[in-house]
């Protein structure tokens, strides 16, 4: 069944646990609107702002959210970094790029110059520092994160003309320990750490899912509930775990969603390969877990 069908079958606006949801749709952590306050005014004064946590509790869609709310802002610039994992040499012409300044790789000192003069006159016209935005940021080399600290300081480190919103898992703050990293470590202003979900947090998430879809009637509050209590405390793989009910029940034209239907999808023993003598059957959802 194709994505019209299932809208269709369902009289949905979008698919609640699909990957292209609208920005506005999307569930918001607790604990997040107080980051992105706090970003707001970074982009005032400059600096590094970091969201952090392991894989799979919305990382991305937390930094989604923050560029849709920093596009609001009249005059801002945002930029996001597409290849975090480049060398030196392709950052700098990535930056060259994303803020429309000319930069020869042969002339690094140039693109330094060119970049610096680039923000400090869209401050000048604007009062607000231009933004960066890096997802999987722990893949970024440490020259290139000491190069973007040194880009943006000025007047002896006085003052910073650009505010980057490094996003990264549980390995980015850890090389902030390293010696040669220590110095960036120390100027990030204001943090996110996503944490594992309590069940309620899980609840919330199917809730407000559901609703913003108008999905509401589509699942019992017994499967919401089986669903938070077995989806490992990881927000990927509770949404896929919806994704995969939800593909399933339009397949076969099932109208409500509940715990049946779960324990169905969830217990299937798959077939042991020839030779292979036949086990406890194990949840799919904790082997993808």
């Amino acid at each position: 069944m194709n994505e019209k069908q299932l809208l269709a079958l369902y009289g949905l606006k979008w698919n609640p646990f699909g990957a292209n949801l609208p920005t506005e749709a999307l569930w918001r952590r607790p604990g997040l609107d107080p980051f992105l306050f706090r970003v707001e005014n970074l982009v005032l004064d400059g600096g590094f702002a970091l969201i952090t946590g392991q894989t799979g509790l919305g990382k991305s869609k937390a930094l989604q959210i923050l560029a849709d709310r920093l596009g609001r802002i009249g005059e801002a610039t945002v930029r996001v970094m597409e290849r975090p994992q480049s060398n030196l040499g392709d950052f700098y012409r990535e930056l060259g790029d994303r803020f429309e300044v000319n930069l020869s790789p042969s002339n690094r000192f140039g693109g330094f110059r060119a970049l610096r003069e680039k923000w400090r006159n869209h401050i000048k016209d604007t009062l607000l520092r231009p933004i960066l935005l890096i997802d999987e940021a722990q893949e970024v080399a440490t020259s290139c994160l000491n190069e973007l600290r040194l880009l943006g300081s000025v007047q002896f480190d006085s003052q910073c003309i650009l505010s980057t919103v490094l996003c990264g898992d549980d390995r980015l703050p850890e090389r902030f320990g390293l010696p040669e990293l220590v110095p960036l470590g120390s100027r990030i202003r204001t943090r996110l750490l996503l944490e594992n979900l309590d069940r309620d947090e899980a609840l919330a998430f199917l809730d407000h899912s559901l609703e913003q879809a108008g999905a509401q009637h589509i699942m019992t509050q017994n499967l919401k509930q089986t669903l938070a209590d077995h989806c490992a405390q990881n927000l990927r793989v509770l949404t896929n775990m919806a994704s995969d009910l939800l593909a399933v029940a339009a397949e076969r034209q099932i109208t409500v969603l509940d715990e049946n239907l779960y324990l169905e999808v969830f217990s299937r023993q798959p077939k042991p390969a020839r030779g292979q003598k036949t086990g406890t059957p194990a949840l799919a959802h904790r082997r993808a877990a």
